[in-house]
């Protein structure tokens, strides 16, 4: 087993910035990564004066801050699996961000992935999945990125899943969203993302906003994730 310090002493800025979390995942996953059910899942904060500014559209900033904490959690993961091999796992590291050439042919159809961060970190008991399509922290609320390292054996002992959301009656992002693309209706997990929100919708109108406000081709808005109240320094709880 491989203690919880172990792997916050491989994050830059110690606990800080950073969740990490211990997940099953024995039957959730796809075909690609069944070999490796166990997960450690690991979260690093935005910044909160950057994400505060982004509650009326992207910001060039906020797209510079996104991809350099893509970057340091690729760094992360990387750091981390090598640090679990020494200890003999097989394991293999889920960045952040998948590159075009890594999507399947159908990922427009179904706007689905091959592998969840948000369902790793749920199945990790680090927090549930908001209004619109969101992974709420506990700790930072949505103002966070997530990537995975997948290990072929139990690594630590697993976290308590989130099964129910924890949003109750905000429906902040709901109403906030440029794009309308959520109902309103609480994530659980025997109810479909689609039941609740339209990643299509989101995609659509994020790409509007990054071309016209920052000039990037790229589907980034970050409005929910700003206006949530979770993680919010000075904010209530829900």
């Amino acid at each position: 087993m491989i203690a919880h310090a172990d792997i916050t002493a491989l994050l830059p800025g110690g606990e800080g910035d950073w969740i990490v979390g211990f997940a099953d995942l024995g039957g959730l996953l796809h075909e690609r990564f069944a070999g490796h059910p166990f997960a450690i899942v690991i979260g690093r904060r935005l910044d909160d004066a950057i994400m505060d500014d982004v509650a009326d559209g992207p910001v060039r900033a906020y797209y510079d801050h996104y991809r350099d904490i893509n970057r340091r959690l690729s760094d992360a993961v990387r750091a981390v699996a090598d640090r679990v091999r020494r200890d003999g796992f097989d394991c293999r590291s889920v960045e952040p961000t998948v590159l075009d050439e890594q999507v399947a042919a159908d990922y427009m159809e179904t706007m689905r992935l091959d592998f969840s961060h948000k369902m790793a970190a749920t199945r990790a008991g680090l927090g549930w999945i908001g209004k619109t399509d969101l992974f709420v922290s506990e700790r930072f609320g949505p103002r966070l990125r997530l990537a995975t390292v997948l290990a072929d054996r139990e690594v630590a002992p697993a976290g308590t899943p989130v099964t129910v959301s924890r949003c109750g009656a905000c429906a902040l992002c709901v109403e906030r969203c440029p794009a309308k693309a959520a109902t309103g209706k609480l994530w659980r997990i025997t109810v479909d993302r689609d039941e609740f929100y339209d990643p299509w919708k989101c995609r659509e109108k994020c790409r509007e906003l990054a071309r016209t406000r920052i000039g990037v081709n790229e589907s980034i808005c970050g409005i929910c994730v700003s206006v949530c109240p979770v993680g919010r320094a000075g904010a209530g709880a829900i």
